[in-house]
């Protein structure tokens, strides 16, 4: 009997419950997966074509890669039977899928920012483009092996990052997570062995520095809120600004691809880019006030609330992002004004409505009701991020100590 190669969605999710794409290889009866790393929710696969459904926000890109590595794996079968293998379906993937010693770091990158082209992640590619810069203006020519890659290599490149490129601690250390990120790849894909591995205890480590978050505080919101002398342009920045402040800091990407269809029973649904949670949240009466301001320009049911994306061309990712990254930079520029206009000294900006509203909340709100509302996957990431606003003890002990 001849092997078969059939794209499948694995019945087993992820601890975020999305289920896994793979390549299912079949023989005698007999079936092993290859997983290609991509997930997604049930309601989005279409099990009849095997395919992902439209309501998925990636799916033209990851459809076409399921063809490419369909039709990949489907060669290597040919190849199997033309030479007259005869084989079991787990030695066949072996076969298909065996490790090439010779892949360099560079093949890992090129095929990282391949994907993330594919899935539309415009914004990732363009911060690991950034990262991959570093590193080939620090190689100047583009080969650089695994093997060259140890903790004396390491070393001597964060202080080339430092000292010639002038970058900070906090930006040096996002580069060694980018190249931390393909080994452990590489890892995987037994490209590399793991005694090699040079990242972790006893070898280098990667230890980000203390940042601090700075929010708005309640006073300084209200004056902003109440401000009456403002242009059009600085009206508008300023609505934007609250309504992603008014729905616990939804990001500008997310803000700007709302529109008027999304707005039903009192609440707003909507699918998140990042991670492509979907969520409900309660329309507050401060965001029907912003959008009685724009209902005027409202044609259709599937517009979009805000503008800045009514010229955009949906179908590509790079048009849909560059055109977010420029109302993103305007809107900044207006906010900067803003704050000047309010007697602000902070420095305003889209992503300081986030960390405004983790400012107000504080520890008044449960951890468990604030992971909802800033849509974090994971529990101590809301802890660790709500603790950048949480003074409360700390004040208090010092209180204690000082007042005699």
């Amino acid at each position: 009997m001849s092997a078969s190669a059939k794209i499948v969605l694995r019945k087993k999710p992820n601890t975020k419950g999305l289920y896994p794409l793979a390549i299912r290889i079949t023989k005698n009866r007999r079936s092993t997966y290859k997983l290609l790393g991509h997930y997604i929710d049930l309601e989005d696969w279409d099990s009849k074509n095997n395919e992902i459904k439209k309501s998925h926000p990636n799916s033209e890109g990851l459809n076409n890669l399921i063809t490419s590595k369909l039709s990949e794996a489907r060669k290597g079968l040919i190849t199997l039977q033309t030479n007259n293998k005869d084989a079991s379906a787990n030695q066949i993937k072996k076969e298909i899928y065996k490790p090439t010693s010779n892949l360099t770091f560079f093949d890992f990158v090129d095929e990282h920012l391949e994907a993330l082209e594919v899935e539309g992640k415009m914004n990732r590619l363009s911060t690991d483009s950034a990262w991959v810069s570093y590193i080939e203006k620090y190689c100047k020519v583009r080969h650089l092996t695994f093997q060259e890659i140890d903790e004396r290599f390491l070393k001597k490149f964060k202080i080339y990052l430092k000292g010639n490129c002038s970058l900070t601690e906090t930006t040096a250390m996002n580069v060694m997570v980018f190249i931390r990120l393909l080994f452990n790849r590489a890892i995987k894909d037994k490209v590399v062995s793991k005694e090699l591995y040079c990242f972790g205890p006893g070898k280098f480590k990667i230890k980000f520095p203390e940042t601090v978050k700075v929010g708005l505080s309640e006073k300084e919101l209200k004056v902003i809120e109440s401000l009456d002398n403002l242009s059009d342009v600085e009206r508008h920045s300023l609505n934007v600004w609250l309504f992603s402040f008014y729905f616990a800091g939804m990001r500008v990407s997310d803000v700007l691809k709302t529109r008027w269809s999304q707005i039903y029973d009192g609440r707003l649904h909507y699918r998140m880019g990042k991670n492509s949670k979907l969520l409900s949240l309660k329309i507050p009466l401060k965001i029907d006030i912003i959008l009685e301001e724009y209902v005027c320009n409202k044609n259709y049911d599937d517009d979009f609330i805000f503008p800045e994306l009514k010229k955009a061309n949906l179908d590509d990712a790079k048009d849909l992002y560059n055109k977010i990254k420029t109302a993103n930079k305007k809107f900044n520029k207006n906010l900067k004004s803003i704050a000047l206009k309010a007697g602000i000294n902070k420095k305003v900006t889209m992503h300081i409505a986030r960390h405004s509203f983790g400012n107000i909340a504080r520890d008044t709100i449960h951890p468990l009701m604030l992971q909802k509302l800033y849509r974090h996957s994971d529990l101590k990431t809301t802890i660790n991020y709500q603790a950048n606003f949480i003074h409360t003890e700390a004040d208090d002990a010092l209180e204690s100590v000082i007042n005699f």
